[in-house]
């Protein structure tokens, strides 16, 4: 891939980013109207007496929608990194990449959603 002058590398961070829990991270690379985007992580964070009645939080991944994803890279198997996987991953359409440990605990999550 050659190198043009309108490529940039662009840091979006739409959860989690600063705070414990809900973290999603994407990366575009490219020009504006034609980017490639990777997003690292998907997970949650948990309500608490500042949230009363709502459990789980979700980060809102909108803005990726109809993006191009080239993958959905998966840092380690805690419920703040994966866990809103079973929400997301149908809005997202991408790959995903994770160490064996965390791959097979996400398929567990997947398959029990899917039930």
């Amino acid at each position: 891939m050659k190198k043009r002058p309108d490529d940039e590398l662009v840091f979006l961070p739409l959860g989690g980013s600063g705070e414990v829990g809900m973290n999603l991270n994407a990366y575009g690379y490219g020009p504006e109207s034609n980017r490639e985007w990777i997003v690292v992580d998907v997970g949650v964070t948990f309500g608490d007496l500042s949230t009363p009645g709502v459990d789980v939080i979700v980060p809102d991944p909108s803005f990726l929608e109809g993006e191009r994803l080239r993958g959905i890279v998966l840092t380690h198997a805690h419920e703040d990194h994966i866990g809103a996987l079973p929400w997301l991953c149908p809005r997202l359409k991408a790959p995903l990449y994770a160490t064996p440990f965390t791959a097979f605990l996400i398929r567990e999550k997947l398959v029990f959603w899917i039930r």
